[in-house]
């Protein structure tokens, strides 16, 4: 038998698109009435096929598709945005498994969006059922200045000051490239390592410096979807993993909602990627 749509909750008006934060079985009205989306609204649900898709309201005249094109460039209000709408996919999934949303997935209505939920009722569900009782944990590399090779002192050799600088300049490139595959050598088997404790692993790109505030290169930007249970396990490996390899700093974060352990979320209309907003203290582990 097929998915039939159920009656929509909404908060939304005429004119008023629906931005999805994420999806999950089930949420009390009272999580939605503590919620605040954005424009400090509350969010509310769409219910349809036995899901519900968690959305602020938002006006289609500030979150259209011409409107999000020219805020996604305003790099102060992507951020605050995505701080809101990851602070609501968090509180989502400390009640229990969720489907987050890319930043900037907007539907024109409640109504398009509970048909969505009901075309990929399956998909959904199995992903919800995948995620249930674990988080995502990332660990992120960083290059430890001096960890790396140290030039030699260049040969004494004929050929004047020219051709000794040339001798010192080429043994410095020498160092430095067999730094950077010591360091990417160590990343990838720390990464290979991780893995396998976790249900699923990731390794995303490295973050520039611009963005991951770091001094030093970043090497490694893993993240794995761990069992709750499996967690001291995890904290305890990565431990003596970062003791095997100085040559890296290994800094973990989380726990986080499954960023990068979905199926594509029900995003028809504008998105923008997000994954690992900033993290602020209370979301760094304190097993380190």
């Amino acid at each position: 038998m097929s998915a039939t749509a159920e009656p929509l909750t909404t908060g939304a008006e005429p004119g008023t698109g629906a931005w999805l934060h994420g999806v999950v079985r089930d949420v009390a009205p009272g999580t939605l009435a503590a919620t605040v989306g954005l424009d400090g609204t509350p969010v509310h649900a769409v219910r349809a096929a036995g899901l519900a898709a968690v959305v602020s309201g938002v006006p289609l005249s500030g979150y259209g598709e011409e409107a999000l094109r020219r805020n996604l460039e305003d790099l102060p209000w992507l951020e605050r945005t995505a701080r809101v709408h990851h602070a609501v996919v968090d509180g989502l999934s400390r009640a229990g498994a969720v489907v987050p949303a890319r930043l900037a997935t907007v539907h024109r209505d409640d109504e398009h969006l509970a048909r969505v939920l009901v075309e990929r009722r399956a998909e959904l569900t199995a992903t919800l059922d995948r995620l249930d009782g674990r988080e995502e944990w990332g660990v992120k590399g960083y290059v430890v200045a001096g960890a790396t090779p140290r030039v030699e002192a260049a040969p004494t050799g004929g050929g004047g000051a020219g051709a000794a600088y040339l001798r010192r300049r080429r043994a410095q490139l020498t160092a430095r490239e067999e730094g950077q595959r010591i360091s990417a050598e160590a990343a990838a088997g720390v990464h290979e390592a991780l893995a396998g404790h976790a249900v699923a692993a990731r390794r995303h790109a490295p973050q520039d410096r611009r963005l991951s505030g770091a001094a030093s290169a970043m090497v490694l930007n893993g993240a794995y979807l761990l069992d709750r249970t499996g967690v001291d396990g995890f904290a305890a490996l990565l431990r003596t993993i970062a003791d095997r390899h100085p040559e890296i700093r290994l800094e973990p974060t989380g726990p986080w909602p499954a960023y990068s352990f979905v199926v594509e979320e029900p995003a028809t209309e504008p998105a923008h990627a997000v994954r690992e907003p900033a993290p602020t203290a209370a979301r760094r582990p304190a097993w380190r």
